[in-house]
């Protein structure tokens, strides 16, 4: 089975780099295939614009996503989302692990999934949700906060994490088609002694091997997801 962790934290001595190192040890221990994309180490560029590509639907005016569309058909994406999607097509689990900023994850995910998760690549008319071009996939989130337990619980200040991360788990990864597993959470990292950070990692990792056992292969390498529709069901906006 092939797992793709997406890491977006930018010092290699953070708790979410060990998150990311303790789960990848973990799957290969269990005989699986890993990636790690590390978004900060690559230098991603998370903002989107004309550089993007390396075809041109409309020289005059710039529509981000017909640009996409005619990429997708004429594989016209620049080289580091060309990368960037040949992992996530080639994962049957993704993971996305990052810190919680102001709410929501590190800015360099959100143009991670601007930029990567295009349309006529992630999401086609007519292929969303229950018909998403990922169903049969799986994805996790693994999340740091600064905040306590408390301050997610329902009548907490924040509200449930599932809640907060909505525009990720909900609009992006099952508007995909994936399953999502429920929410990984270290509370309050900087706050916690020693031995209740190792006590997370081992949860962390168990949370990772479940989901992964709960994954079956299905992605193929050199398909890409578009391959499996006909061309007529994105038409309307290619």
């Amino acid at each position: 089975m092939r797992c793709l962790i997406l890491h977006a934290h930018p010092e290699p001595t953070s708790f979410n780099a060990a998150m990311t190192a303790q789960a990848r040890a973990a799957l290969l221990r269990a005989g699986h295939e890993v990636e790690v994309s590390d978004l900060y180490a690559d230098g991603f560029d998370p903002i989107a614009g004309r550089h993007d590509f390396t075809t041109t639907a409309d020289p005059d005016r710039f529509h981000y996503q017909s640009e996409q569309a005619h990429a997708a058909r004429h594989e016209g994406f620049a080289p580091d989302l060309a990368r960037e999607q040949a992992r996530v097509a080639a994962a049957d689990l993704l993971i996305l692990q990052f810190p919680l900023w102001w709410g929501g994850p590190p800015a360099i995910v959100k143009g991670w999934i601007d930029r990567v998760l295009a349309y006529g690549f992630a999401y086609v008319d007519a292929h969303r949700f229950d018909t998403g071009l990922f169903r049969g996939r799986r994805a996790l989130i693994g999340v740091t906060t600064g905040g306590t337990p408390a301050r997610f619980a329902p009548d907490g200040v924040y509200g449930p994490i599932e809640q907060v991360l909505y525009p990720i788990r909900r609009l992006a990864l099952e508007y995909m088609g994936y399953e999502v597993e429920p929410v990984f959470t270290a509370h309050a990292v900087p706050r916690l002694p020693a031995e209740d950070r190792a006590a997370l990692l081992d949860d962390w990792e168990a949370a990772v091997l479940a989901a992964a056992a709960r994954t079956a292969p299905v992605a193929r390498a050199g398909t890409r997801p578009l391959d499996l529709v006909p061309a007529d069901a994105w038409s309307r906006n290619g």
